[in-house]
């Protein structure tokens, strides 16, 4: 009896165990510089992404010193913790103006590749993170792009894995929206040579848009069909593997100006006025009342007496998207940027208590 008693407790602890998702990926994009790296929670992140490298010429460059000792100190963080991988990542937000064509020709990703590979073994780093916004659609307003460039997104990646091996990882930063959905990704044959593909489902209201809206909802609603799960559901659909699809946080707000008070600001009309910084925003919140989309599962504010909108991920927002991976069994989430966390009240915290299981998901 006693040794059947410790056989099922053993069982139980294993089951519980097991019902821990603590493998799933926590991704941080960094930009911040070589300043307070050593203070960085590394032991809370499987991966940084140092943001960005650039491109010169066909070759993929680190560009100036202090871009150097950031990624010497972040590889440092290895120390306390022997699981992280820092990666390299080309582009941004207006960081891919020759994209389109250095990457048309097989001497432009075979050099960018080579290239890559010198970097990797440089700096000790983990692999390379494509943050193209975006091929065969527009994006950067001017930057070139062309319909050719899907299926030379394809042949870049080929050329990468080829050149670099399976030891380094790969992976590209995805746009949320339909648009990129349909049009920008060969999502069959992609799929088969990266690790994982770091679905951007944030800005899916973004600064040209005249009307205010959630810019990183959880859910669609009848008035936003742009939605996180509407980007996941989607690629499950075509296919995609869920254990290599990482959904976005954003570690800021976005505020709208001259904005009604109807539906508190909701879906109103007006003018985009700036990003603030999740830490910044959080302490300079007079004059604003919040509100709870119970739908979207997304917070907002409103101004009245300035007539701000502003939309942005909270701490509940972020543990029912962490909750998310966890229950739709994806790869995990990533979020930009860490330098924007508040140091109290983290929005990493959040995610990394939720992971670990150390809070109750809130729901």
């Amino acid at each position: 009896m006693k040794f059947s008693f410790l056989l099922l407790v053993g069982f139980l602890t294993h089951l519980v165990a097991a019902q821990q998702p603590k493998d799933f990926a926590i991704i941080a994009y960094y930009s911040a510089g070589p300043d307070h790296v050593e203070n960085l929670p590394a032991e809370k992140l499987t991966h940084i992404i140092f943001s960005f490298c650039h491109l010169s010429g066909n070759a993929l460059t680190v560009t100036n010193g202090r871009d150097s000792l950031t990624l010497q100190k972040l590889n440092a963080l290895k120390k306390r913790n022997t699981n992280l991988k820092v990666i390299l990542s080309l582009g941004g937000w207006g960081g891919c103006e020759t994209c389109s064509d250095v990457f048309s020709t097989d001497e432009g990703r075979k050099e960018f590749s080579e290239s890559l590979l010198k970097l990797n073994s440089f700096f000790h780093s983990d692999g390379i993170d494509l943050d193209w916004e975006y091929p065969a659609i527009e994006g950067f307003p001017g930057h070139p792009f062309k319909a050719q460039d899907k299926s030379n997104f394809t042949a870049l990646l080929q050329q990468l894995r080829k050149t670099m091996g399976p030891s380094y990882e790969l992976s590209f930063a995805a746009g949320g929206f339909q648009k990129f959905l349909d049009e920008s990704v060969d999502w069959k044959e992609v799929m088969k040579i990266v690790d994982r593909v770091n679905v951007m489902s944030y800005d899916l209201v973004h600064g040209y848009s005249q009307v205010t809206g959630h810019h990183t909802p959880l859910y669609s609603n009848p008035s936003q069909n742009e939605s996180t799960d509407n980007a996941v559901q989607y690629l499950i659909k075509i296919g995609v593997p869920r254990n290599k699809i990482v959904i976005g946080a954003a570690f800021y707000a976005r505020v709208w100006e001259n904005i009604s008070a109807d539906r508190n600001g909701l879906y109103q009309a007006g003018k985009f006025k700036m990003a603030i910084d999740y830490k910044n925003f959080t302490s300079g919140l007079k004059g604003y009342q919040l509100f709870w989309d119970d739908i979207s599962k997304a917070p907002y504010a409103y101004n009245a007496s300035e007539k701000l909108f502003a939309t942005f991920d909270d701490a509940k927002s972020v543990k029912l998207k962490t909750t998310y991976v966890i229950e739709q069994k994806l790869n995990g989430i990533m979020f930009w940027e860490l330098s924007l966390d508040s140091h109290e009240n983290s929005l990493l915290d959040c995610m990394y208590e939720v992971k670990t299981g150390k809070t109750s998901r809130n729901k």
